[in-house]
């Protein structure tokens, strides 16, 4: 059924006819011989609101209206050809030409295709005349189309509210269905930027076309694509008036699983105002010239011209201002823009095959932030086919926090894996394409969500490993002491006697302090212990290397002194013997001294060199101050060791030699081993690898040098004598 083309008359009273008509002009998507319901709808509600105006006192007083129909059958040639009849009145044959004295052509309502729109208002530009357009547009604008004006809003203004609405919903997996013309075109590509930008990603972007009948092709391979995708939130870009939108529109009844456009749709609020009003309210605009203020006497005839005409009228359409039935402020705004609130609808498809409308929220372009959207989420009813509410659609599922997202190759942002955060690093919300490093002093839990203050370590009189070597420290202590007082009580025996007994008494005090000095390693360290633990350690062994050396050389001058004529008699005695120790623990207190006035350690926190844990420990301020310490130890050792093994074999049923040689063997053999353990340890480990070295060396020499004495002391007593110690 193909629509007829008519005329609106106008015509005043007091047998002055004013007159004035208005063409409404209608898009038909097809030939003539198939009938277009919307088009049938369109013409009954313009022909109503016509008959409205014409039967109220009070809307136009003093005009009649008429009208003409036309039908562009979506052709912009034909389109072109309506537009020279409407300016060449009855006879079609001039163009351009109208030798009418009444029904004087006042607008264009119109609501054709964007092509064609642009195509009359170029025309509409030379002639002034208003053109009206009840569809929604993209590409026009005040300076393009200084007469345009449209009662739909331009549907780019809608891609916020499709924006706000995904971001809602967390949806960044989307399909996009469009039809194929320019300005849908343009639509796509500006909303396709707005989802990328709010980190959404498009999966497909389907195109098909305006005509009657979308090629079985075409829609076959729409149809597959939309099946086999994997985003449940497909966008659609369909006309109420587009065939091929209507083949889609019912397509999408039959996708389980799903979240179409047309479940959840973003619609202009003014839709649910009845076709006929909108109707009446464009022909009251557009002869709202006619009914002026008395007053304005210029305005109260006929206009003489059509220009001056046009221009009031255009004067007045750029000013409306008025409220709507559903209490809407109505205006254009400075880019001719009409403001208008939006719908976000809930479609329903019901078993019946009927659609129910559901609002549940609105988009307010005009609004403050925070108040332009709103949505109810218990008023929507989702799909029987989702699993969940709301859907979820992501290309990737969301990455759990502890984790981070890595981008699959070749594939868009939102598909990635999720693999977790490295070593020290967190992410605390979902989906971090980044994860944070704690600060120095924190450290990841173990879901790595969490940053969590770092374990403070250091050898701890509280712990196992602290609290066994302070036993073993103690009980060294307390058996060196027991030794001690062994000998003072056996002082004038000549098993005690012999090796200068000063030199023994030096000796085990000595290895006392060293036994001490260990516990001053166990603890929280602090500026004091720090400062004391190596020079301590250093000090104390220097003492008791120093007097094992003595006593090693007072064995052998005692030797050789037995010789006839030996030189070495005049050198008996403990004033050498004092004199060696006092030197070789002189020479260490030095280095110590120029250890701390140089680089003084200090307490340390360690946090890098053991996971999640922060190392309390001793910066000994200087290693080559410590290693020369260490070295001069050995050097003494080493002296010792050499000399006592030189005179092992010296004709002496107890020669002291042998056991020297045997202690300083255990002494040199800890220390040699216990550099790499200790370069290879850290925190407490490497304060127990030397406390473990000061007593493993200090009991050596405890052992090999004093227990075979006591030995003879307490238990072989007739040993005990100079008869003994000096036979072979």
């Amino acid at each position: 059924m193909a629509s007829k083309t008519c005329g609106i008359l106008a015509t005043s009273s007091n047998d002055a006819p004013r007159a004035s008509h208005a063409a409404l002009v209608l898009g038909h998507h097809g030939t003539e011989y198939l009938f277009r319901e919307i088009n049938y709808y369109n013409f009954l509600a313009f022909v109503s609101a016509v008959e409205e105006i014409n039967n109220s006192s009070e809307l136009l007083p003093n005009i009649t209206l008429g009208f003409h129909l036309y039908d562009t059958h979506n052709h912009p040639l034909i389109a072109l050809r309506v537009f020279m009849n409407i300016l060449s009145g009855m006879d079609k044959s001039i163009i351009n030409y109208n030798c009418k004295t009444y029904g004087i052509l006042a607008a264009i309502i119109e609501v054709v295709s964007d092509e064609e729109s642009k195509l009359i208002s170029n025309m509409l530009r030379i002639f002034h005349y208003p053109q009206i357009r009840y569809t929604s547009q993209n590409s026009f604008s005040r300076e393009t189309s200084p007469y345009l004006y449209p009662i739909m809003p331009r549907i780019l203004k809608i891609i916020t509210g499709i924006v706000k609405l995904i971001n809602h919903f967390n949806w960044t997996w989307i399909g996009i269905i469009t039809p194929d013309d320019d300005n849908s075109l343009t639509f796509v590509q500006i909303l396709k930027e707005r989802v990328q930008q709010n980190g959404s990603c498009i999966e497909f972007i389907e195109f098909y076309s305006h005509s009657n009948t979308l090629l079985s092709n075409t829609f076959e391979q729409i149809n597959k694509n939309v099946h086999k995708s994997s985003t449940n939130v497909i966008i659609a870009l369909i006309n109420r008036d587009d065939i091929g939108g209507n083949i889609l529109r019912r397509t999408f009844q039959t996708i389980p699983g799903k979240c179409k456009a047309c479940i959840i749709a973003v619609r202009y609020h003014s839709n649910k105002i009845e076709l006929k009003y909108f109707y009446k309210l464009l022909l009251v605009l557009t002869f709202v010239l006619f009914d002026i203020d008395e007053n304005q006497q210029d305005l109260q005839v006929p206009l003489k011209t059509r220009l001056s005409r046009s221009f009031l009228l255009h004067r007045y359409l750029k000013n409306v201002h008025f409220k709507n039935v559903l209490g809407e402020d109505i205006f254009f705004d400075e880019n001719g823009d009409l403001l208008m609130e939006h719908s976000i609808t809930n479609l329903i498809f019901l078993p019946n095959g009927t659609i129910q409308h559901e609002i549940v929220g609105s988009y307010k372009p005009y609004a403050a932030p925070g108040e332009d959207f709103t949505i109810n989420e218990n008023m929507i009813v989702w799909e029987a086919a989702f699993t969940q509410t709301p859907p979820e659609s992501r290309c990737s599922q969301s990455c759990a926090p502890g984790y981070r997202k890595l981008t699959k190759e070749g594939k868009p942002v939102c598909c990635y894996d999720c693999i977790p955060c490295p070593s020290g690093e967190i992410s605390n919300e979902t989906d971090m394409d980044n994860c944070m490093k704690c600060p120095e002093e924190q450290w990841p839990n173990e879901k790595r969500d969490v940053c969590v203050p770092k374990l403070i370590s250091f050898l701890s009189h509280k712990e196992l490993l602290g609290i066994t070597l302070t036993l073993i420290s103690i009980f060294f202590f307390l058996i060196t002491a027991v030794i001690l007082g062994i000998f003072i009580k056996y002082q004038d025996t000549p098993i005690v006697r012999s090796n200068n007994r000063n030199l023994t008494y030096i000796l085990l005090v000595s290895l006392m302090f060293c036994f001490l000095c260990s516990l001053i390693f166990i603890g929280h360290p602090d500026e004091v212990t720090c400062v004391l633990r190596q020079t301590a350690f250093g000090i104390t062994f220097s003492i008791s290397l120093s007097s094992v050396l003595a006593k090693t050389i007072t064995v052998v001058m005692a030797f050789q002194a037995t010789k006839p004529g030996s030189k070495l008699r005049k050198w008996m005695g403990s004033r050498v013997s004092y004199s060696i120790v006092l030197s070789c623990s002189l020479l260490q207190v030095l280095l110590c001294l120029v250890w701390l006035g140089t680089a003084t350690p200090f307490p340390h926190q360690n946090i890098q060199s053991e996971i999640g844990i922060i190392l309390i420990e001793c910066n000994e301020g200087s290693a080559i101050a410590f290693y020369c310490v260490l070295g001069y130890l050995g050097f003494l050792a080493g002296i010792s060791f050499i000399v006592a093994f030189l005179a092992r074999n010296l004709p002496d049923s107890f020669n002291e030699a042998k056991h020297i040689t045997f202690s300083m063997l255990i002494f040199c053999s800890v220390w040699i081993s216990f550099i790499p353990t200790y370069l290879s340890t850290r925190g407490k480990y490497m304060v127990a690898v030397e406390i473990f070295a000061i007593l493993a060396s200090s009991s050596g020499i405890l052992g090999c040098i004093f227990i075979p004495k006591c030995h003879i002391i307490l238990l072989r007593p007739d040993r005990n004598n100079r008869k003994y110690i000096i036979t072979k």
